[in-house]
């Protein structure tokens, strides 16, 4: 029997997670690249109901900075997904859906910001990479993105033969979200 609830509960949790993980994985991306090209920090937007973005104070080196982000932005969840397929095979799922995400989630974003450029891929594009260069740089994430994704539906309950999605991995990953949405609210305020 399909518990319905609990794979509702799953699928928006690790959603929700997934989004705001994302989002703040690129940021640090940037922000460590800002801090490592000798850089200094103004502040960065992280909040659960905006788009995030890293606003330098002094940036020697806007090029590394603007890559940090979509490079640790897959990266970092790729690494995630790796450690948890050794140490937690059974939950390695989850940071399968989320590495898949972030590559997604970035592959489009350089991809689409080639041409529409109203954020990082802006910044790219000034600072003389030809739009392609994103587009050929995006487009292999989210197929890399897409290719994680392939069979993880079984896991959340969905498509035959039906299963149940893990009571322990909705709450576990509704608690996550939670976390993050808690976070990201108190950065907001300071």
């Amino acid at each position: 029997m399909v518990d319905r609830g609990f794979q509702v509960l799953l699928i928006t949790a690790t959603l929700v997670f997934s989004w705001l993980a994302m989002m703040a994985v690129h940021e640090l991306g940037h922000v460590a690249h800002l801090w490592a090209s000798g850089g200094t920090l103004d502040h960065v937007v992280l909040h659960p109901a905006k788009l995030s973005h890293t606003i330098p104070a002094e940036n020697p080196h806007p090029l590394i900075t603007v890559l940090g982000g979509p490079l640790w932005g897959v990266l970092v969840p790729l690494g995630i997904w790796a450690a948890l397929r050794r140490l937690a095979p059974s939950r390695a799922y989850l940071a399968a859906f989320f590495a898949g995400f972030c590559l997604i989630a970035n592959g489009a974003y350089l991809t689409g910001d080639a041409y529409l450029q109203g954020g990082d891929g802006r910044e790219l594009v000034q600072l003389g990479m030809p739009p392609w260069s994103l587009v050929a740089a995006g487009l292999p994430l989210v197929a890399a993105g897409l290719l994680l994704w392939n069979g993880l539906g079984r896991h959340f309950g969905l498509g035959p033969p039906e299963r149940s999605a893990s009571r322990f991995d909705a709450i576990l990953m509704t608690a996550l979200a939670a976390i993050l949405v808690v976070t990201e609210l108190y950065w907001s305020r300071s």
